[in-house]
C-alpha cells in the first residue's frame, strides 16, 4: 500500500468537475436484497427478470449516447460475468476513484456481492484504452477486514476546489477510512456529520442528499441534526449558491445529480428526469446558471436498484493522452 501523499504534491488549480465518465452497463441488474438492508431508497418490483434487463439496459444505453452526444467522454467498462452475480455493478462510482495526479484509489465496500465489483486491472485497462492514464494505484480495501467501510464518492461529497469532503458517518462511511482517505489526497478538511431519515435511521449515502458543483451545492439539510446543520450550510455557503432541497425532492433523486464539463469546457449538469420534474421552476433556473441541465429517463434503475444518475458516474480526473470520445 502506497504512503499517504505529501500535500505539496498537489496544485491549487484542482479541477472541480471531470470531463470524463465510467458507465457500467446493467446487465445483472435487479433487486439487490443485501444493499436493501440499509438502503431504503429501493424497491420490489412486479416486472420479470428480462423485462427488467431490457428495460435498464434501454435506460443506460440512452444515457451514455446523450452524455457522448453533449461533449463528455464515456468511457463504457462492459465487464466479464463472474462466480457471483454483482447486481449493483451499474453504480461503479462507490468502489473507485481517481485523482489529477494519475492515481487510480479502490475502497472497502460494505455489503458482500458489491466487493465482487471491484476489478481494478480490467478497468485500468479500459481507461488506457480511452487514453487516459494511471500512474501508481492506492486501496483502502484492506480495512473490509476490520468491517469498516468507505463507498467512495457515494459516502463522499467533495469540493475539490476547497480540499473538502463532505460525508454522512453511516455503516458505509467509517470515520476512520475517511480520515485517511482524505490524507492520502491531501485534502486538510474533513467535515463529517449524522443524518436521521424519517425511519430514524441514517442516509445509506451521502450523495443521494447533496451535490456540490464548482459554484453551487444541492442540500436537503433537514436530515442534519440541528446543532450540526447549521455549520455544514455554513461551510458551503462560504463560495457556493446553496440550493436547499425537501425530503420529497430528496426522496425523487434531487440530491443525486452531478455537474459536468463536456471536453470543449462547457458546464453540464447530469440529474434524472424525475430530479428534473421535481425541482421546481425556480430551483431549476438557479441549476441552470451552472450549466445546462441534462435529465435523463432511468425510472427502473432508480425504483428497483435505489441511486440514480449521480450514482451510475464514476468521475475520471486521469491525465488524458487523448480526446477519445
Amino acid at each position: 500500500m502506497l504512503q499517504p501523499k505529501n500535500h505539496s504534491q498537489f496544485h491549487s488549480d484542482v479541477a472541480q468537475n471531470a470531463n470524463c465518465v465510467v458507465m457500467v452497463p446493467p446487465k445483472e441488474f435487479k433487486f439487490n436484497a443485501e444493499t436493501a438492508q440499509d438502503n431504503e431508497f429501493q424497491n420490489q418490483s412486479s416486472l420479470s427478470d428480462d423485462q427488467i434487463t431490457q428495460s435498464v439496459m434501454s435506460e443506460f444505453n440512452e444515457m451514455v449516447a446523450k452524455l457522448r452526444q453533449e461533449g463528455v467522454q464515456v468511457v463504457v467498462f462492459d465487464y466479464e460475468l463472474g462466480n457471483v452475480a454483482t447486481p449493483d455493478a451499474v453504480f461503479p462510482n462507490n468502489w473507485f476513484s481517481t485523482t489529477e495526479d494519475g492515481t487510480f484509489y479502490t475502497f472497502p465496500m460494505a455489503c458482500t456481492n458489491r466487493q465482487f465489483e471491484v476489478r481494478p486491472d480490467e478497468l485500468i485497462q479500459q481507461l488506457s484504452l480511452a487514453g487516459r492514464m494511471v500512474t501508481q494505484q492506492d486501496s483502502l480495501v484492506a480495512y473490509q477486514e476490520q468491517n469498516a467501510y468507505l463507498e467512495s464518492t457515494g459516502v463522499m461529497v467533495i469540493d475539490h476546489i476547497n480540499r473538502t469532503i463532505y460525508a454522512a458517518l453511516s455503516q458505509r462511511c467509517d470515520r476512520e477510512v475517511l480520515e485517511d482517505y482524505a490524507q492520502r489526497i491531501g485534502y486538510e478538511r474533513v467535515v463529517s456529520f449524522q443524518t436521521s431519515l424519517p425511519s430514524g435511521h441514517p442516509i445509506y449515502h451521502t450523495n443521494v442528499m447533496m451535490a456540490i458543483g464548482e459554484n453551487f451545492c444541492v442540500i436537503c439539510d433537514e436530515v442534519i441534526p440541528e446543532y450540526e446543520r447549521r455549520f455544514v450550510v455554513k461551510s458551503l455557503a462560504k463560495d457556493k449558491q446553496v440550493i436547499s432541497i425537501s425530503l420529497d425532492q430528496m426522496n425523487r433523486f434531487c440530491g443525486n445529480i452531478l455537474q459536468l464539463e463536456t471536453v470543449n469546457g462547457d458546464k453540464v449538469i447530469a440529474m434524472s428526469q424525475s430530479a428534473y420534474d421535481a425541482f421546481s421552476p425556480t430551483q431549476r433556473n438557479q441549476l441552470s446558471s451552472h450549466g445546462k441541465l441534462l435529465p435523463f429517463n432511468v425510472e427502473t434503475i432508480e425504483n428497483i436498484g435505489g441511486g440514480s444518475v449521480r450514482c451510475m458516474l464514476g468521475e475520471v480526473f486521469l491525465p488524458a493522452r487523448t480526446h477519445t470520445l
